[in-house]
């Protein structure tokens, strides 16, 4: 008995002494530029889940004692009757803003490459066409079967239009800043994290990824957020392979429209008989 618990005592000192050694080596070859995309990763998360509610950048204002600007913004947002336009183009903006801005001043002048280096070029953009056409039409019938769900019919478009009301203009600018979005989006998650730590984790750089785009799901339909673990993968591939973000842009605005005129449609914006929720 003595012996095989000094076997043991020996064999962890051992893993120990390894680990320590392992730790050293790790630390001697330190990426600076992984740290800077991990950290940059969190306070862009952290602000579009704050800023993306637009009473925290109101009580920011009321802080600061810029009452009068604060006031503005609520009424803009609450009282106007066109709060709930408003309300989307706030939330896409904040989206677009910090998804690009930040890694933007990583990229230029912290790392000082191109933006091209991160999936932003368009050569190869269509080397994997095939499979970004296989994929709407997979999720042609998911959207159609989805779109009778009660939270489906909740939750898009984020826009909300009532029937009877006029798409035009107002459904059409929102779709615009929603496709901005993605674009901002693919770039953040497709470009920024992907392509930036792909020198590092090399093809686990997808997964790297794909944790933290599933995340940004959650409160969404749960199949919509099972969905978003096996496109982030599929898309991460891809763009790894590809070297560009421009058809998962293309993808996620297809699906995005799909989604939004599916909603309408059973919600009787054009005319057809509402699903009852």
């Amino acid at each position: 008995m003595r012996r095989f618990f000094l076997t043991v005592y020996k064999t962890l000192v051992s893993t120990e002494k390894n680990s320590y050694r392992s730790l050293k080596d790790n630390i001697s070859q330190f990426d600076y530029k992984v740290m800077l995309i991990c950290l940059t990763t969190a306070l862009v998360l952290t602000c579009t889940h704050y800023f993306g509610d637009f009473k925290f950048l109101v009580s920011i204002l009321l802080n600061l004692g810029f009452n009068d600007l604060a006031i503005k913004l609520q009424r803009l947002m609450l009282m106007h009757p066109d709060s709930g336009f408003f309300q989307a183009l706030y939330w896409a903006s904040v989206i677009v803003f910090f998804y690009l801005a930040l890694p933007a001043i990583c990229i230029k002048w912290i790392f000082r490459e191109n933006f091209t280096e991160y999936g932003a070029g368009f050569e190869g953009a269509l080397r994997y066409y095939r499979l970004y056409i296989w994929m709407l039409i997979v999720m042609i019938p998911l959207v159609y079967y989805f779109s009778a769900t009660e939270s489906f019919i909740k939750m898009y478009p984020f826009y909300k239009v009532s029937p009877g009301d006029s798409l035009f203009p107002k459904f059409f600018v929102w779709e615009l800043f929603y496709f901005l979005q993605f674009v901002a989006l693919e770039f953040f998650f497709r470009g920024f994290m992907l392509h930036g730590t792909k020198h590092r984790f090399g093809f686990y750089s997808i997964f790297f990824m794909m944790v933290p785009y599933c995340m940004i799901h959650f409160g969404k339909p749960m199949p919509e957020t099972i969905a978003a673990i096996i496109a982030g993968v599929i898309l991460g591939y891809m763009s790894l392979k590809s070297r560009n973000i421009w058809l998962g842009v293309f993808v996620h605005c297809s699906v995005a429209l799909m989604m939004d005129v599916s909603a309408l449609i059973r919600q009787g914006v054009f005319g057809s008989q509402a699903v009852s929720v």
